[in-house]
């Protein structure tokens, strides 16, 4: 089974690379895809040096900030084309615990997408400030009550898919970002009728670098609901 775990990347230069190798550790099979935006700290560059001697590095460059959503679409395809069977998505900050991913990757094995969920036993974040936690713990109730989508986390970004997943809902028509993206995504393999599991994980805050969280997602998020509210009135999703 070839395993593709996909990192956006924009200054973490620091942390990837400390994730490479931890990542490549969890499973035979794995390899792993950085698609980075164009990073001024040289993340790119590292990336590309350490592809040169391990052919299970992969290095996906973009000329500029483009944003997350676009990140795992490209991300995505690029794991679809070199033949990957499962696919995860991971942040590159060390929020995500790389241990995780034999996990993912087991219940993958009975379920068509696996979700790492920070609130599936409570909340699970550490370092956290109160008025952050709040705002994502929320922002999950105001989603699941919005469009009904059955899950606790919609908006974590540490996944694993199975292949005919992502062949199905239709990456091209996906343009939303940030936690957006993860809604909307979690929404489409909802509505396609696919399996989804969530399991427990301990979300960390950074090792370092800065938080790239916006108002401009924020307000994205709580839009989209109700678009995606609608879509499934008319069935359009």
């Amino acid at each position: 089974m070839k395993i593709m775990v996909v990192v956006p990347t924009y200054n973490e230069r620091e942390n990837i690379e400390a994730l490479i190798p931890k990542v490549l550790d969890q499973a035979e099979g794995t390899e792993m895809l950085v698609v980075d935006d164009g990073s001024p700290d040289g993340t790119g560059q590292f990336v590309d040096s350490v592809a040169e001697r391990d052919p299970r590095v992969h290095a996906l460059h973009r000329p500029s900030k483009m944003g997350l959503g676009s990140a795992y679409v490209q991300g995505f395809r690029y794991a679809l084309d070199a033949g990957a069977d499962l696919v995860v998505q991971m942040d590159a900050d060390f929020s995500h615990d790389p241990e995780v991913i034999p996990d993912l990757i087991a219940h993958a094995t009975d379920h068509d997408v696996v979700i790492g969920s920070r609130y599936i036993t409570g909340a699970n974040v550490v370092n956290w400030p109160l008025r952050r936690l709040f705002l994502s713990y929320f922002a999950n109730v105001y989603t699941h009550i919005v469009t009904g989508l059955p899950l606790r986390d919609s908006t974590g970004g540490f996944k694993c898919f199975r292949r005919n997943v992502l062949e199905t809902i239709d990456l091209g028509a996906i343009r939303s970002d940030g936690y957006s993206f993860q809604i909307e995504v979690n929404f489409r393999c909802w509505r396609k009728g696919f399996s989804i599991l969530e399991i427990p994980i301990v979300f960390v805050d950074r090792h370092s670098g800065t938080s790239k969280m916006s108002r401009r997602i924020v307000w994205e998020a709580m839009w989209l609901v109700w678009r995606l509210r609608l879509a499934r009135i008319f069935k359009r999703t």
